[in-house]
């Protein structure tokens, strides 16, 4: 058993599709795609796991009947959202301990104000906008557990971002087999290579933001 799992993960993991067309081996990749899903978007050292492509990857197994579409894709949505859930649910931990308390006490009183408005106010639009960012659809629905209350509302636009990130990245893996050889090779290629120019986007805003903020000049008056 440990053998066959062993083997359809490698397979998932290097898009050995010889390998996952194998006969009885769709038990295992419904577990393993579901697992995976789940860890990436719950837990950040499971970040660098290759999940959009592996979205794609179902959705094409799925359309050359190796997979069955009305069950793998609402697993997938369930699994993804999920995955936001248990990030919630670790941010809400963590900001209980002691540890944690005493490093945002240390943060300015207006700065922390100011997080928290902004979390109220776009919060939940950014974890839409998130879910197709690597990376960030972990650490985001966790800070969101740290400093927003308001669950019902996490939990519809965590749905509605799992929903659609799960039907356009499957969708999009479902229309590869009819696409002539060479288009269905350059959008596989963009595909996998969109996580990673998205994430590096991401980083570089970030740092170009950190950087004109220290750069910037004081202009509070001096009291």
């Amino acid at each position: 058993m440990f053998e066959a799992i062993q083997e359809v993960l490698v397979a998932i993991w290097h898009q050995d599709f010889d390998a996952l067309l194998a006969p009885g081996s769709a038990t295992l990749i419904y577990i393993i795609v579901a697992t995976l899903i789940c860890l990436e978007s719950g837990f950040l050292p499971a970040a660098p796991l290759p999940c959009d492509s592996i979205v794609v990857l179902v959705g094409t197994l799925s359309a050359v009947g190796v997979l069955d579409p009305f069950f793998s894709f609402p697993l997938l949505i369930i699994a993804a959202a999920m995955g936001s859930w248990f990030a919630f649910m670790q941010g809400r931990w963590l900001n209980r301990l002691p540890l944690v308390q005493s490093w945002l006490k240390r943060v300015p009183e207006k700065q922390m104000l100011t997080v928290d408005s902004l979390l109220c106010r776009h919060g939940l639009v950014a974890l839409f906008v998130a879910r197709f960012v690597p990376g960030v659809r972990s650490v985001l629905p966790m800070m969101m557990g740290m400093r927003v209350n308001e669950v019902p509302r996490f939990h519809y636009f965590s749905w509605l971002s799992a929903t659609m990130w799960v039907c356009l990245l499957s969708g999009l893996g479902f229309l590869l087999p009819s696409l002539p050889e060479p288009i269905s090779r350059l959008v596989t290629m963009g595909l996998m290579a969109a996580p990673v120019i998205t994430l590096c986007i991401a980083i570089l805003t970030a740092l170009t933001w950190r950087i004109r903020k220290v750069l910037r000049p004081d202009l509070s008056p001096a009291e």
